[in-house]
């Protein structure tokens, strides 16, 4: 992610001024008017004059998830598996978009920690029957659960797959294109790969470069019965940077430990390029929602001698959620992705959740399978509190290496969840 100083905001400031600047120009003669004063300049234009360009498709919003955790066993193993426990903001994020013409931007913010730009897109959409163009800091498209928003998530965290093969927001360009008649809809971007332990760049400070490619099929696709079917690719060059460790917690945040560990036991490796891909399938029946995932990553190590060259790592997840009081997850096909209900009020729904990554070979890795429980009451469309409870298995040859006796773990998480 981007770390932002204060000099972003007087990039937006001077962005808005030249955005106002130009939208005002039919404006001119009357802001020139010999007599004028600087308040009649600022004031908001009156009934039936012309209203900025700027201004007048501006949406600004955001989100607040402040957790709760209480986590202990594999979790907390480097404490001996006492219980913990934390309370801090998930994520504190603000955004402003608009539309002009065939153009829109979107600008995503989040300050849980330090300010950091999570979404950066600029967006064309004026080919008749044709793509719909973006570049900037996008999201890749990979994985059913890892492009559902966070405010929409069935459960407060997503599963291990989705973190283990999702690079999330990378900087780069992308085209898709969604055809109604027959529900199908494609995707391909090209980006920097600066993830999973990527630096973005060769030793001749040349950038390595991924290319992520989706396909989805929604055949049924009405109001509460909705039959989705997908599949994506990756391909990233690495250059010889070492491939992080650690690629997943376990479904549970800031513990002390993370369980999907492919060195535990061993040691990390310098890659070459790894290559990714992945199957989903979502039915939904009224307020029943089924969504699975199957995800595979190969490694191409640049010691040819390595045993982990050429090595396979798998993962999959299934999830059944159920509203009690009758809603339906509202379907997104031009994107692929489910989000909460519409106008959801005073709503309850129930979820389970199995899911296991494997990122253990003959001597080193873990293999991690967690359950998860939830349920989660909808007050309005802004306003969501959460509970799951986590248990999660860790086995494989570095088990014992990064978590000793402490096998198992549990974790209970609260959110409350506010949309503005």
């Amino acid at each position: 992610m981007m770390r932002i100083s204060t000099s972003v905001g007087l990039v937006c400031a001077s962005l808005w001024l030249a955005s106002s600047a130009q939208a005002s120009d039919d404006n001119q003669n009357q802001l020139n008017q010999p007599n004028s004063e600087f308040n009649s300049k600022a004031e908001v234009p009156s009934q039936g004059e012309a209203v900025p360009a700027f201004w007048e498709n501006l949406e600004m919003g955001g989100r607040v998830q402040l957790d709760y955790n209480q986590f202990d066993g594999a979790y907390n193993a480097t404490n001996e598996g006492r219980t913990g426990s934390n309370l801090f903001p998930r994520r504190v994020r603000a955004y402003i978009e608009s539309e002009q013409g065939d153009w829109d931007y979107k600008l995503l913010m989040d300050f849980a920690e330090e300010a950091e730009v999570v979404m950066a897109r600029l967006r064309y959409s004026g080919f008749d029957g044709g793509p719909t163009i973006q570049l900037g800091k996008l999201r890749e498209d990979i994985s059913l659960e890892a492009l559902s928003s966070s405010k929409y998530l069935v459960m407060i965290e997503r599963n291990s797959l989705a973190n283990t093969v999702s690079p999330y927001f990378r900087w780069g360009a992308s085209a898709y294109q969604y055809f109604p008649s027959s529900g199908l809809r494609y995707s391909f971007g090209v980006y920097k790969n600066d993830a999973f332990g990527g630096s973005g760049e060769d030793d001749y400070e040349d950038l390595d470069y991924a290319g992520s490619g989706r396909l989805t099929w929604a055949p049924w696709r009405d109001p509460g019965r909705v039959l989705h079917l997908g599949l994506w690719g990756s391909y990233r060059e690495m250059s010889g940077d070492e491939l992080s460790p650690a690629w997943a917690r376990g479904e549970v945040r800031e513990t002390p430990v993370r369980l999907v560990d492919y060195a535990a036991g061993g040691t990390p490796v310098a890659v070459d390029h790894l290559t990714q891909q992945g199957l989903e399938l979502a039915a939904q029946w009224q307020g029943t929602l089924l969504q699975a995932e199957y995800g595979r990553r190969e490694l191409n190590t640049t010691d040819r001698s390595s045993p982990l060259d050429g090595e396979d790592f798998d993962g999959y997840s299934l999830t059944l959620s159920h509203f009690l009081t009758g809603e339906s997850r509202e379907y997104s096909a031009g994107q692929g992705v489910f989000k909460q209900p519409a106008g959801v009020r005073n709503a309850w729904e129930l979820a389970t959740r199995s899911s296991r990554v494997n990122a253990s070979s003959a001597t080193q890795g873990t293999d991690v399978t967690t359950h998860t429980l939830g349920v989660s009451y909808y007050y309005d469309p802004s306003i969501k509190f959460a509970l799951n409870l986590v248990r999660s298995r860790v086995s494989g040859p570095g088990a014992f290496a990064l978590v000793g006796d402490e096998r198992d773990g549990n974790s209970l998480v609260l959110r409350a969840q506010y949309l503005f």
